[in-house]
């Protein structure tokens, strides 16, 4: 029940290729999620307010519905109800009018990026390592075509969830799938993949996984942290990395560009290398844990607290 919408989009799509495979896998993940917090997340999501959103803005911002459309009763539910889903790390959203300040301020990155990648206008979209969809939803706004996200987290799709009961749109969807796990396409305009290659054990297989997604011509849009340095730069830190105990490999962007040279990719440009600010990723109300504030030596902001160059993200254009 939970993907039959998904199925029914790509029935008559370039897609239709995985109409062989992804029931089986979906079916699969389905069986193991049922025996964790999932269960009890999906409980939460039958108990959220019902409600029609009024309006819908994904061009500017992420926002559903406004305060006018909930009574003040269901506004307070809702916003405790929300709450059970923490921590919540890309947005912000606003639902109902209210505020989900989310860890990190993720539209500064799409507001990067945005100016430098072909229109979305019409395309269809994969967004690798989507977390809980924010920038599927920018994707959106943006009109394209149908946009599907893949992460195997189970509280980033409860958190998608939650925003679709009210959005209602038919062509955006959340796979809870690995990139390893998804069946190539060669048939997306466009493959995302941001803040996910530093995870990978193999950059050169992940790289390969996001090619074969995009059809022949199709753009890649890589974003990640990067280190400062030339073609042969690439840090290999030791148990952590900002605290982070899944960092593999950060190349330099001169080194990712060679990488995906040798992957097959062309016409690759560097669009876009920011330092990540405090101020873009930190600590509030809907995600209480640690953030960039404490990853980083507090007597030293270049260096993250193992002594390593603090996070500089790269925006990396590509082509198949």
């Amino acid at each position: 029940m939970l993907f039959n919408s998904f199925y029914r989009s790509i029935l008559d799509s370039k897609l239709n290729v995985w109409l062989e495979s992804m029931p089986a896998l979906l079916a699969d993940w389905h069986k193991n999620a049922l025996h964790g917090e999932f269960k009890n997340w999906q409980k939460t999501i039958q108990n959220l307010p019902e409600a029609d959103a009024s309006h819908l803005n994904f061009k500017d911002k992420v926002q559903i519905g406004t305060a006018q459309d909930l009574n003040t009763g269901q506004q307070k539910r809702l916003e405790v109800l929300l709450k059970q889903f923490m921590p919540w790390r890309k947005g912000p959203f606003e639902l109902f009018h209210i505020n989900l300040n989310t860890e990190w301020r993720s539209d500064w990155k799409w507001d990067r990026l945005l100016p430098h990648i072909a229109p979305l206008k019409g395309r269809t979209v994969l967004d690798v390592g989507c977390g809980n969809g924010y920038h599927m939803w920018r994707m959106l706004g943006e009109q394209a075509e149908m946009v599907i996200g893949a992460d195997p987290s189970q509280l980033f799709v409860v958190q998608f969830q939650a925003m679709q009961k009210y959005a209602k749109q038919d062509n955006i969807h959340l796979l809870p799938l690995g990139v390893e796990q998804l069946p190539a396409s060669h048939a997306f305009d466009t493959v995302f993949s941001m803040g996910v290659l530093y995870h990978r054990r193999s950059a050169f297989d992940f790289l390969q996984q996001l090619k074969d997604q995009l059809r022949p011509g199709g753009q890649l849009v890589l974003e990640t942290i990067v280190v400062e340095g030339d073609e042969q730069t690439v840090l290999v830190p030791g148990e952590r990395y900002a605290k982070m105990r899944n960092v593999w490999f950060i190349p330099s962007s001169k080194a990712l560009c060679h990488w995906l040279t040798r992957v097959g990719f062309k016409n690759i440009k560097v669009v876009d290398e920011t330092v990540t600010r405090l101020d873009e990723q930190r600590k509030t109300e809907w995600m209480e844990n640690e953030s960039l504030k404490d990853f980083l030596n507090p007597d030293d902001t270049t260096k993250t607290i193992e002594g390593y160059p603090a996070p500089i993200r790269a925006v990396i254009l590509a082509e198949k």
